[in-house]
């Protein structure tokens, strides 16, 4: 094996030797190139898909992570449009885990555990509120980052300016910045949550003084005043919630009877977003009641018998010892009573009734549910599988349970149509995830396409270049070329036996068996060898069709001389 492929070598380097100038340039361009061009393309698909490692980082940060990685022994690059670091893609998680021990990246690590570092001697109350601030800082950002579309977040937190002076006092205020995921966005309830988390962890902190922002500087946060009054959640939102719950309940109720994946329902809300207040005041004349009652009664007897004479001061004068006794007895075993009355007066309330009534929005108007519940299996006469429709009665109680299910209400206009239909599809898993959005499909295609591509680039450019080395086939028995003086060549048709060429300088055609069709120009053969001169003469007009048409012409030139 070695033998031949040395002696293949060799003739093909006497190929490439023989060859022209610009030929031989040519040739090495091509071979080359095809190389470069396959090599490029398999370092290509090898090579490991980086991702970033961590988010911005500052520079400081960013140089103690590299080295750290260079440590581990773990390969890396420097974006340069970004600055971010970004390593192969499937070690990302191992790193993170490994430089998470080491306390890297320390912008991501700093809280509570600030206060424990040594402060020195002559720390002042200053720094150490200072101190204390940013550790409340970094662990409120620590909590906001702990939210699922969150990457990253910095809170900051102005305090509360004291003063002598009511008037010269300024409250609490903090703003937020978060860094979301990828094309991740925060919904109005998670904002909210954000400010009351933020609010709830700072003393004197109302949640209209905080202020969230995302990277891109859009505020997330308004005033109910600027917002005409809306609701903190998107009305869309918020409908969506309500008809997802409604069929949450629905299908809870009807999976166990007729089968998880057997069964569809829609529940269209019509919710009212409007904001009332009214005060009512109401009066009720048919039911009173007594709020106070007052009585005066007063009772005459007689004449005053120790009253009399000239008014004056000796007529009022406290009568005789021991004449009030017996003045009295005789005046009361004489006298009867003169005169009596009685006063009372009632003051009655009418029912009265004062009443407040603030509406929220997002109260239901009307509710629309449809309910699709698939054929049942069954087995005809000929035990052969069916999808049959279901019993009248059954689809009643399913009706049933479905009113019961959503809280239908005929008076505000609800409707509910439950129907039967026979699925076409078969179930499918809703939470699975395309194949083709895994990390491992996506690089195994990468490797599959370059190394076809380096394969193609291989076949197509670099083995024609290869052949054209190799030593070319024997020309098939009875054909040989010849070249005239200024190049031109001929072609000549010989038997076993060989035809002879013309001499140098001269277009000779020789022709030693020919067909029936030119008998008259060969001599008496037989068939056999004649029909055997025939097809290898019509072999020849189907390899090349030119070559026996140029020895054509030189026939008829020889027959025309």
């Amino acid at each position: 094996m070695a033998s031949s492929l040395t002696a293949t070598f060799s003739t093909g380097m006497k190929t490439f030797t023989e060859m022209p100038t610009g030929r031989q340039l040519a040739l090495i361009g091509m071979i080359a190139g095809g190389l470069v061009a396959a090599a490029a393309i398999l370092f290509w698909a090898f090579k490991p898909t980086y991702a970033p490692l961590f988010g911005q980082m500052d520079s400081a940060e960013a140089s103690e992570v590299m080295q750290a990685l260079s440590q581990m022994g773990v390969p890396y690059k420097v974006d340069n449009l970004t600055g971010r670091v970004e390593i192969p893609q499937q070690k990302i998680a191992e790193t993170r885990l490994l430089l998470a021990g080491q306390g890297l990246p320390k912008s991501a690590d700093i809280g509570f555990e600030l206060l424990q570092q040594d402060a020195g001697f002559g720390t002042s109350r200053l720094i150490e509120g200072a101190r204390y601030q940013r550790a409340l800082e970094g662990e409120l950002g620590r909590s906001i980052s702990a939210l699922d579309p969150v990457e990253r977040a910095r809170v900051h937190i102005a305090k509360a300016q004291r003063s002598v002076f009511v008037r010269e006092r300024t409250p609490p205020s903090a703003s937020v910045v978060v860094h979301l995921k990828g094309a991740r966005s925060l919904s109005d309830a998670q904002v909210g949550a954000i400010v009351h988390l933020v609010s709830s962890s700072i003393p004197e902190l109302t949640p209209e003084r905080v202020t969230v922002v995302d990277q891109t500087g859009r505020l997330l946060t308004q005033d109910d005043e600027e917002t005409g009054n809306n609701l903190s959640l998107d009305s869309l939102e918020y409908t969506q919630r309500v008809e997802a719950s409604y069929v949450n309940r629905v299908q809870s109720l009807l999976a166990p009877i007729v089968g998880r994946d057997r069964v569809r329902v829609q529940v269209a809300a019509d919710l009212d977003f409007s904001r009332v207040e009214r005060t009512q005041e109401t009066f009720d004349p048919d039911r009173t009641a007594v709020r106070s009652e007052q009585t005066n009664e007063e009772e005459r007897i007689g004449a005053d018998p120790g009253a009399g004479g000239i008014p004056g001061a000796l007529t009022n004068q406290p009568p005789q010892g021991g004449a009030v006794g017996e003045r009295a007895e005789a005046a009361g075993s004489s006298l009867v009573p003169s005169s009596r009355s009685q006063q009372t007066t009632r003051n009655y309330e009418v029912d009265r009734t004062i009443a407040h009534v603030q509406e929220t929005p997002g109260g239901i108007r009307r509710l629309t549910t449809a309910v699709v519940v698939d054929y049942q299996d069954e087995v005809n006469e000929d035990g052969e599988p069916v999808r049959v429709p279901r019993a009248e009665a059954e689809m009643e109680t399913i009706r049933a349970l479905v009113r019961e299910a959503v809280g239908f209400n005929e008076a505000r206009g609800d409707s509910i149509r439950v129907s039967a239909a026979s699925f076409v599809q078969e179930a499918f898993e809703e939470d699975a995830v395309p194949i083709w959005t895994q990390p491992w499909f996506l690089e195994l295609v990468k490797t599959f396409g370059g190394f076809l591509m380096a394969l193609l680039v291989i076949l197509l450019v670099v083995r024609p270049g290869i052949r054209q080395l190799s030593p070319q086939p024997p020309e098939p028995e009875g054909q040989a070329a010849l070249e005239s003086e200024d190049g031109e060549e001929q072609l000549a048709l010989t038997d076993e036996s060989g035809g002879q060429a013309g001499e140098e300088g001269e277009d000779v055609v020789a022709l030693s068996h020919q067909p029936s069709a030119l008998g008259a120009l060969a001599g008496p053969k037989g068939l056999d060898q004649q029909q055997l001169d025939l097809d290898a003469v019509r072999e020849m007009v189907k390899e090349d069709p030119k070559r026996v048409a140029q020895v054509m012409k030189s026939w008829l030139a020889e027959d025309g001389n």
